[in-house]
C-alpha cells in the first residue's frame, strides 16, 4: 500500500542545521516540506532604548519584541499554505503563543519536539497543552508531564569505518558551563600520553595549554570530517540532562567508540561497555588502556534502524 503525501511544516529554531536532516529525510519519502528555521530571523533591536524596554516588558509578561518579530516573519512565510497535514515544532519556546495557535489552525495535526531539560527551558512547561503530541528526549520529563519519549536519531551511517584515522580522541563544544570537566578530561588525556582533539567554539580570549578554540563555528560537514578521523567521541552532558546528544548517536553512526559523562546510557539497547566507557566521577577520571585498545564491536543494524533518520521520522507524521 502506497503511503500517502502529506503537506509538512518543519519549524525550528536550527542555530546548527541538524534539523534539516529531517526535511530531507520527510522529503525523501515524497512529502511536501517546508522548513522555517526561524534562527535565520535574527531579530535587530533599532536601537538601545529597544532593548531596554524589551527586558522590561517581557520580564513583565506584557510584549517580547523577538516574539512580535518572528510572528510576523513566520507568518509571511506561510502566506500560500493554508492546510498543513502535520506542523512539527522544535524549540518553540522561542515562540508566542499566538504565533503557535495560528499555525495550528492551518494544521491538522500537530507535533512539538522538546530536545532539552524543561528545567533549562521552564517556559515550555505553558505551551505543553497547545500540541497533539509531545516528544522529549527527557524520561524524567516524559514521566513528570506524560509526555512521549523519543531519543535523538543518527543523521549519517557509515558502513565501513576509516581504519587510517588521525585523532584517538574528539569533541567539539560551545563555552559553558561544562568547560571545567572539559580541561580535566583534556589534562588526563594529555598525561596519559594520548592523543586527541578538542576545540571549544568560543568569542572569549581564552588561553589553555590542553585545548584548542575557535571563534568561527565549524560546519557540520567540517565536524563529521574530523569524527571519521578521530577513534573515540567524548560527550560531557549538561547537569539538567538525561537525555542523549547527538554525539552518542554520531558514535553509533559513525561506528566509533564513546567517552561519555552521561550515566543513563548504560540503559539503552545499543551500550556495550567494550564501545562505550562511562566516566562516573569527573574527580576520577580512570579510563582503562584496554579500552583504547580492543576493537569496536558492530551494532546489530536492527538496533541502529531504530535510531536512522528515514525511520525516525515515521513516527512524527503518523
Amino acid at each position: 500500500m502506497t503511503e500517502s503525501k502529506k503537506i509538512i511544516l518543519l519549524i525550528t529554531f536550527d542555530n546548527w542545521g541538524y534539523n534539516q536532516y529531517i526535511a530531507d529525510a520527510l522529503e525523501e519519502k515524497s512529502h511536501t516540506v517546508k522548513h522555517i528555521n526561524f534562527h535565520q530571523f535574527q531579530y535587530q533591536y533599532p536601537s538601545a532604548g529597544h532593548k531596554i524596554f524589551n527586558f522590561f516588558t517581557k520580564n513583565l509578561g506584557i510584549a517580547n519584541l523577538k516574539y512580535i518579530h518572528y510572528h510576523k516573519v513566520i507568518l509571511k512565510e506561510l502566506e500560500n499554505i493554508k492546510n498543513i497535514d502535520t506542523s512539527i515544532f522544535i524549540k518553540a519556546d522561542f515562540l508566542s503563543p499566538k504565533t503557535i495557535r495560528e499555525i495550528n489552525a492551518r494544521s491538522k495535526k500537530s507535533v512539538l519536539i522538546i530536545s532539552d531539560s524543561i528545567n533549562r527551558y521552564p517556559k515550555t512547561k505553558n505551551i505543553l497543552h497547545l500540541f497533539d503530541r509531545v516528544f522529549s528526549f527527557e524520561k524524567k520529563d516524559c514521566e513528570r508531564y506524560k509526555l512521549d519519549f523519543k531519543t535523538n536519531f543518527i543523521y549519517k551511517y557509515i558502513e565501513e569505518a576509516k581504519t587510517n584515522l588521525k585523532h584517538k580522541v574528539f569533541n567539539i563544544s560551545s563555552f559553558d558551563k561544562r568547560f571545567p570537566i572539559f580541561q580535566k578530561i583534556a589534562r588526563c588525556l594529555a598525561e596519559k600520553k594520548i592523543d586527541y582533539k578538542i576545540i571549544i567554539f568560543t568569542n572569549k580570549n581564552i588561553d589553555d595549554p590542553y585545548l584548542e578554540f575557535s571563534k568561527k563555528p565549524l560546519s557540520i560537514s567540517e565536524i563529521n570530517k574530523i569524527m571519521q578521523d578521530s577513534e573515540v567521541l567524548l560527550d560531557i552532558h549538561r547537569d539538567c540532562q538525561q537525555g542523549l546528544s547527538f554525539r552518542v548517536f554520531e558514535s553509533l553512526g559513525f561506528q566509533k567508540k564513546l567517552v561519555t559523562t552521561n550515566k543513563d546510557i548504560v540503559n539503552y539497547d545499543f551500550y556495550n561497555p567494550q564501545n562505550i566507557f562511562v566516566i562516573k566521577d569527573i574527580n576520577d577520571i580512570n579510563i582503562p588502556e584496554h579500552f583504547f585498545k580492543s576493537p569496536y564491536i558492530a551494532v546489530s543494524k536492527q538496533i541502529i534502524n531504530k535510531y536512522l533518520i528515514e525511520n525516525w521520522v515515521d513516527e512524527l507524521i503518523h
